[in-house]
């Protein structure tokens, strides 16, 4: 396909807000989804809907709270992995991964973390260190991959709409945005920042203070691309109409879309040195006069690192 669209949605209840998924799944046509926040067992997994919808689906689910699943269109993704490693004793439904179309896909929903301080906080940041040590092995894999889901992390002051009012939430806490601002030092790209640049915008609207009419947002949805991915990022947006639908999610539909169509190598020249008026650089160099060859020094190009969770 010359195009893919990748999204995450944290859809806070997968039976509750089936017929909003559907609907969703309908008219924007993504081609793969993380969901976040099943709050259903596996056995309660709308398996059979999705299928009649088009998409096949992985998933781990847990009552009440948490639960991942990764949507693909057509047959299931491949499931690699499910659980941090390293940190088997975590018990909750956080963390899927699995292989669509030649692209691996991580879902993950890392813990909100309040009240902080405290034991819910600590797991947070705890969870967020195990997580971070494995995606460096699969920046460093070299393997296309995207890491997608609900961070719970409002990365820099531009992705609120008031920091003020959130000094003491877990979201904002220095020691959440820090590990953020590390896990993109190993490389990743934050698609949606990378694509809107200063611009606000915000995927998640909390139930409380008229938030969703003022558009008094956060952004702590987040899509990461490695090195081979990011130059193929063609668009990215959030579908805000979800959210403003009855009975919503208080999180909207995030995605973003690759330029999947295979890179042509440049051709080579098959002119010859007469055509051409020039000599191949190595013998040019071999008939300079020895005092006036000049070794060119190589100068290493920076790097700029672009950086700018739910109960």
């Amino acid at each position: 396909m010359a195009k893919l669209r990748i999204a995450t949605f944290n859809i806070n209840g997968i039976r509750s807000r089936l017929p909003a998924l559907l609907q969703w799944l309908e008219r924007e046509a993504p081609d793969i989804v993380c969901l976040q926040e099943l709050k259903a067992v596996d056995s309660a997994f709308p398996a059979d809907q999705l299928r009649a919808a088009g998409y096949g689906a992985v998933w781990q689910g847990q009552s009440a709270w948490n639960g991942v699943a990764i949507l693909s269109k057509g047959d299931a993704p491949v499931e690699s992995r499910r659980g941090l490693p390293g940190f088997e004793e975590d018990t909750h439904s956080r963390y899927l991964e699995a292989a669509v179309g030649g692209v691996l896909i991580a879902c993950l929903y890392l813990p909100n973390g309040n009240p902080q301080p405290g034991p819910k906080f600590d797991y947070k940041l705890a969870w967020f260190d195990h997580f971070i040590a494995h995606a460096a092995k699969l920046f460093r894999s070299g393997h296309p991959v995207v890491l997608a889901g609900d961070f719970n992390v409002v990365p820099t002051d531009e992705d609120i709409y008031n920091p003020r009012s959130w000094l003491k939430d877990a979201l904002l806490q220095p020691e959440s945005r820090e590990r953020y601002r590390k896990l993109l030092a190993q490389g990743w790209t934050d698609a949606l920042r990378t694509h809107f640049g200063d611009e606000r915008v915000y995927t998640f609207w909390d139930y409380f203070r008229r938030h969703w009419d003022t558009n008094s947002g956060l952004r702590i949805d987040h899509l990461l691309l490695s090195a081979d991915l990011a130059p193929r990022l063609s668009d990215a947006g959030v579908d805000r109409w979800v959210r403003g639908e009855p009975h919503a999610s208080d999180h909207a539909p995030t995605w973003i879309e690759l330029d999947m169509k295979p890179k042509r190598a440049p051709q080579k020249s098959t002119k010859t040195k007469k055509e051409t008026g020039q000599e191949p650089a190595a013998k040019a160099v071999q008939k300079m006069p020895a005092q006036k060859r000049v070794r060119k020094k190589s100068v290493p190009v920076g790097k700029s690192a672009r950086a700018t969770a739910s109960k």
